[in-house]
């Protein structure tokens, strides 16, 4: 792979990553981001099964992730007055994982970490603030592609070009010639993230859950700073009304649009959820989207692949970022491979990330009524449920046999060999 000229569009998980095994592979990597600098808000993000070996062979990436864990020492539902119905713990076991990670990072800190891995590389070229306008690949897709960007940098050739820019990357409607939200399975849920400066736990490393009727959820943890994480979770319609849910709308005009959106849809719901609301209204940090999965025919098209979520978002299943750690690190592996032949090494990366995309995206029974409940019955019956396990202990028996495969050991996807440039 030696001398390979690569464009990685997107620095957040999946293209720092990308770039760091294309780079140990021996090619020449531009990472564009479209924003500014890195962004530091989203969700707390877990690394499980196959991203962990990944994340081990990255030399100090998982002392790094664990300086800026993010992990609780537990989660709990709580009645509307805070009395918990019962609490799960971690495992303490990195390579058997529960409900907890034993590598839980804010999506943020991730990107940090992954970014200054990668930025003193010298194969590896970072230019923030820049997006992709066109991609002109040749007819017989044995050619460099074209590319022309938005926003100042220079039209380049370039050998391959890798779209990490997220399960609604635009940079995959230009390479594959489809629309936006072509190949994006909506599974009716969505999620707001933010902080807020109060330590509404009071210091608990514990983080708790309440839900409502109408499929509200709202989870609050502890940040190591002391303040409060704040994860809302809701449903909306199905697609099949043929109407575009409130949701989206609200999305589409911005996030203050969408802020009076969420705090209307919250209203009337007990237990912190109006200091919270009160507090998303001015925060900084706030992030929303919908929770979908991403589903492709084909990984690629002559010199064009996709990673990460752009590729194969997880959805609900919590393997999401295991899965752009491991496809990042078999792309560049199977291209290495097969030096000189990079269709070949397309071709079997796809045919190595399909089983594991398959199983990865398996959303487990009954998921969306133990994370949002639309009734009240729903509610007290999944609560009751949780207090069950947390008393006898059966969470690896439960997750075993209705969990996701997100949950397995690191054992479950074997990561493949590779001999690298360096």
């Amino acid at each position: 792979m030696s001398g390979l000229n690569v464009l990685v569009v997107g620095a957040s998980i999946a293209g720092p990553t990308t770039a760091y095994w294309l780079a140990k592979a021996g090619a020449k990597v531009t990472v564009i981001e479209r924003f500014q600098s890195l962004r530091t808000g989203g969700q707390a993000v877990d690394i499980r099964t196959s991203g962990v070996s990944v994340m081990r062979k990255m030399p100090g990436m998982e002392a790094q992730v664990r300086a800026k864990s993010a992990q609780e020492e537990g989660v709990s539902f709580v009645r509307e007055d805070g009395r918990p119905y019962g609490t799960i713990r971690a495992t303490g076991n990195p390579d058997q994982q529960s409900l907890i990670s034993e590598y839980e990072i804010y999506r943020g800190d991730l990107a940090k970490v992954l970014f200054d891995l990668t930025a003193t590389n010298d194969n590896i070229k970072y230019i923030f603030g820049e997006q992709v306008s066109s991609l002109q690949q040749s007819e017989t897709d044995n050619g460099p592609i074209t590319v022309e960007f938005a926003n100042g940098t220079a039209p380049s050739k370039y050998d391959l070009v890798i779209a990490c820019d997220g399960a609604t990357s635009r940079t995959r409607a230009m390479g594959l010639g489809c629309g936006v939200r072509d190949y994006i399975f909506p599974t009716t849920l969505w999620a707001a993230f933010f902080s807020i400066k109060q330590d509404l736990l009071q210091g608990s490393r514990i983080g708790q859950g309440y839900s409502a009727v109408g499929g509200r959820s709202i989870s609050i943890g502890t940040d190591p700073a002391g303040f409060s994480r704040i994860m809302l979770m809701s449903t909306h319609p199905s697609d099949k009304s043929n109407t575009t849910p409130p949701f989206r709308q609200a999305s589409s005009q911005g996030d203050d649009a969408l802020k009076r959106y969420i705090a209307q849809h919250y209203q009337g719901m007990g237990w912190k959820t109006p200091v919270a609301m009160q507090e998303m209204m001015d925060s900084e940090d706030f992030y929303s989207s919908e929770i979908v999965q991403v589903k492709i025919p084909s990984l690629y098209k002559g010199r064009f692949v996709l990673v990460g979520d752009a590729g194969y978002a997880a959805g609900p299943t919590g393997g999401g970022t295991s899965l752009a750690l491991t496809g990042a690190y078999i792309l560049a592996g199977e291209i290495g491979k097969h030096t000189g032949d990079l269709a070949t090494g397309l071709q079997s990366y796809e045919q190595k990330m399909q089983p594991m995309i398959k199983e990865m995206q398996k959303i487990p029974p009954l998921i969306l009524s133990i994370l949002a409940p639309q009734t009240a019955w729903g509610i007290w019956l999944r609560n009751h449920i949780f207090a069950f396990i947390a008393w006898t202990g059966l969470l690896e028996f439960v997750q075993r046999h209705l969990g996701a495969a997100a949950f397995g050991s690191t054992e479950k996807f074997p990561l493949p060999e590779y001999e690298w440039a360096d």
